[in-house]
């Protein structure tokens, strides 16, 4: 996992806070070659961040805040010798090509934008524009030069080694897109009708986001539309408040355990605290103790929690629903009562103002995310609490593994025993439609459907999540089930024997695998093995036709062109028998010959 220096303000430092803001204006058109771009989102104006760091510290670039370039660190030559060209310039498409292919966005990722912005590449990652505005080409020095300068070498040899979280990317999210596509259509449910905006929203809306802890995104549908948090957020105040006052002072005012009853009754645990968290009595115990001592006013407390969003959101959209604030304290008749019997019964720290309590309440439950940044926060959690596109360490380590131990227990109201029962993942939805899911050291997911099913969940958003464990292991209890056949995106190249890895790498060959492929020959495989009948990858490459994977062979694995197999064909023979004539073509230009004709010219020599 990538994981760089952490630039934290100590408690002694004299701190200032600064303020960027970085603007970007992206056509989307199609990228030539080994990838097509079909699941980037237009770009936006990223907000306002704040980050404190130590005063003194380096700042000058948003990518610096939170690493320290190591000046040790270089490209990976085998890597990058993938996109240069004969003349020895890097071939600037397909490296941000590849980048997008992995699930790196390369111009809205604070870890490569510095790079992007010091080769001036244009926002398509198609070529390089010189000062006077004309089309030039990168030498390897100079792009070298460039990463190291940007503190990227690490990042980049990961990122184009395919050795992120999920390796094969493309593979997993095109089983995301087949989800999304099978529940499109999916009727059921009805919106919230309690609260006015939320009765008004289009029930078609559907969306979903995943971002990993190594920060890969991938969105589809409905995911840049704001929604209102709504019950999301009673997961994150509470995380908010244990990494600042600890879970034993929290746990003064409200309890750990399952209610078995709805999520809005009236009612206390054997101990009169409210049950858990994740239910209103408990959430309204839970905002009354954020800041508590502190001399922090409504709006004070307000602009606090936000920002702690904002931080876990990597400084990605964070909005507030000013109407659906209105809107849902007009309606709050319940959890008016739930206040004045958690005031009667002495839960509240002293010298709660219940009112206020109340209203910043209502006002956390009507901050909007859309479900791309959503699925950053849900990430953050997923990644310790440090958030995986800057690399700031929002919440502290125990207050994330408390809050997805209760989110794990009780974040799905009334279905949450099911939930942990069917899925098997910490999750929180809200009656807006959202459902954010976290799978632990993995990724975060925030899918996004205002019909909600009669206990208050999205409708398709529990179908999804029942389909995404069907596919894949993510099940917190799926490394028991040893009979149980799963698809586990995660799986790397481990220790292989020399049999299994020639296996792989002749499979890979055959079934147009450039991921695998890249991987090796960053390690250092040798692309001449060959199997009992001394075929070659290059010889399976050219059987399937797979022109991209002979190029990759020959010019950066550096097989031998003329490898004869057992029955002495090469795989310019095979070319031949399979009438492949690109690859005719190619073989011939690089001086590949026939096996009979290597026989006869060995018998004339001898």
């Amino acid at each position: 996992m990538y994981m760089t220096h952490i630039v934290c303000a100590l408690f002694h430092h004299t701190v200032q806070t600064i303020t960027i803001t970085t603007f970007f204006t992206v056509m989307t058109i199609g990228v030539p070659s080994i990838f097509v771009n079909d699941d980037e989102q237009p770009v936006k104006q990223i907000p306002d961040i704040k980050f404190v760091v130590p005063e003194g510290e380096g700042h000058d670039d948003l990518g610096g805040l939170f690493r320290t370039t190591n000046d040790k660190e270089e490209i990976n030559d085998n890597l990058l010798n993938l996109f240069i060209d004969d003349n020895d310039h890097v071939q600037v498409h397909k490296l941000i090509s590849q980048v997008k292919k992995n699930g790196i966005r390369p111009f809205t990722d604070v870890r490569l934008l510095d790079l992007m912005n010091r080769l001036s590449i244009d926002p398509n990652g198609l070529f390089i524009l010189s000062e006077i505005g004309v089309r030039k080409m990168v030498s390897v020095s100079e792009f070298k030069t460039a990463a190291k300068a940007a503190g990227c070498c690490e990042f980049l040899n990961l990122v184009l080694s395919s050795s992120l979280t999920i390796p094969d990317w493309q593979s997993f999210i095109t089983e995301i897109k087949k989800m999304y596509v099978s529940l499109k259509d999916a009727k059921g449910g009805k919106n919230a009708q309690y609260i006015p905006q939320l009765a008004r929203v289009n029930p078609n809306y559907w969306g979903i986001s995943i971002c990993t802890i190594d920060g890969q995104r991938f969105s589809i549908g409905d995911t840049e539309i704001p929604f209102c948090i709504q019950s999301c957020s009673k997961a994150l105040n509470y995380a908010i408040n244990v990494a600042e006052m600890g879970p034993n002072e929290v746990h003064k005012y409200l309890g750990k355990e399952p209610s078995g009853v709805g999520f809005n009754q009236i009612g206390l645990d054997k101990n009169n605290l409210p049950h858990n968290p994740m239910i209103n009595p408990g959430a309204i115990s839970c905002v009354s103790t954020i800041k508590k001592g502190k001399d922090f006013s409504l709006a004070d407390k307000f602009d606090y929690v936000t920002n702690e969003y904002k931080r876990m959101a990597g400084g990605e959209f964070i909005g507030f629903s000013n109407a659906t604030f209105l809107s849902e304290k007009s309606e709050a008749d319940r959890n008016f009562a739930i206040g004045y019997y958690l005031k009667e019964h002495g839960v509240f720290p002293q010298n709660t103002n219940l009112h206020e309590t109340l209203d910043l309440y209502f006002q956390l439950c009507s901050v909007e995310a859309t479900a791309d940044s959503a699925s950053v926060i849900a990430a953050t959690l997923a990644n310790g609490g440090v958030c995986p596109m800057t690399n700031d360490p929002c919440i502290t380590a125990d207050a994330v593994r408390n809050t997805l131990s209760l989110m794990f227990s009780c974040g799905m109201y009334d279905y949450s025993g099911e939930w942990s029962f069917e899925v098997g993942l910490p999750a929180k939805s809200g009656v807006a439609g959202s459902i954010f899911i976290v799978v632990p050291e993995v990724m975060g997911i925030c899918v996004w459907s205002p019909p909600l099913d009669e206990l208050g969940n999205s409708y398709r958003g529990i179908l999804f999540a029942k389909k995404l464990i069907e596919k894949f292991s993510f099940h917190q209890f799926d490394c028991v089930q040893g009979g149980v056949q799963k698809l586990d995106p995660r799986r790397k190249i481990r220790h292989e024997t020399k049999e299994m890895q020639i296996s792989n790498m002749l499979s890979a060959a055959s079934g147009n695998d450039m991921v695998l492929l890249t991987r090796y020959h960053e390690t250092g495989v040798d692309f001449n093995l060959a199997d009992y009948d001394n075929r070659t990858a290059l010889h399976l490459s050219v059987c399937s036709g797979h022109l991209d994977i002979v190029r990759f062979l020959t010019d950066k694995g550096k097989v031998n062109i003329n490898c004869l197999d057992r029955w002495n064909s090469t795989p310019l023979d095979d070319a031949y028998k399979y009438e492949v004539h690109d690859i005719i073509r190619f073989l011939e230009k690089r001086g590949a010959k026939k096996g009979e004709t290597l026989l006869l010219a060995a018998t004339v020599q001898y």
